[in-house]
Parts: structure tokens; C-alpha cells; sequence
């Protein structure tokens, strides 16, 4: 599913219009990212956790050369899926 196909279910859903769902949906992901940017976690109860995590440096490999480099260390964002979602997956 791609984000459009996720405002057309969630407008069915709810009874509002395509245009005002994409706007919730919008606003919802700009909260979660807002959120993460600043250092929060973004806990929803039965559905999952938004947290970040820090990467390593850590040595890779350029495919086309094969020469070794080194990746720098980086913060990125994870996901851990909540009790009530991963029963409802089962």
C-alpha cells in the first residue's frame, strides 16, 4: 500500500473527503518526523514505537571497486512494531 492508496482507505473509513484525509495524513507524518528531528521517541499505544537509534562507524566495501571505505556514523529512525499489531499480523 502507497501513501494514496492509505488516504482513499482511511478517507472510506472515516466519511471525510480525499482532500481533507491527505491533509491528516500529512500532518500526522510531519508530527512523527518533527518529533524524531527533535530527539523524541513517538510512542502509539497498540500500534508501535518511532525512536532513534545511532549507527557505528563501520567499514563497507564500493561495489563497482571494491575498495574499502569507511561509513560515518549516523542517527536513523526505527520502528518497533506494538504487542496489539503484531497479534493483529499473526
Amino acid at each position: 500500500m502507497n501513501k494514496s492508496e492509505l488516504i482513499g482507505v482511511v478517507a472510506e473509513k472515516s466519511g471525510m473527503t480525499k482532500k481533507d484525509t491527505e491533509k491528516v495524513v500529512n500532518a500526522v507524518f510531519e508530527s512523527i518526523t518533527d518529533a524524531l528531528s527533535e530527539g523524541e521517541k513517538v510512542q502509539l499505544i497498540g500500534f508501535g514505537t518511532f525512536d532513534l537509534r545511532k549507527r557505528k562507524e563501520r567499514e563497507g566495501r564500493n561495489p563497482a571497486t571494491g575498495d574499502v571505505i569507511k561509513i560515518p556514523e549516523a542517527t536513523v529512525p526505527v520502528f518497533k512494531a506494538g504487542k496489539a499489531l503484531k497479534e493483529n499480523v499473526k
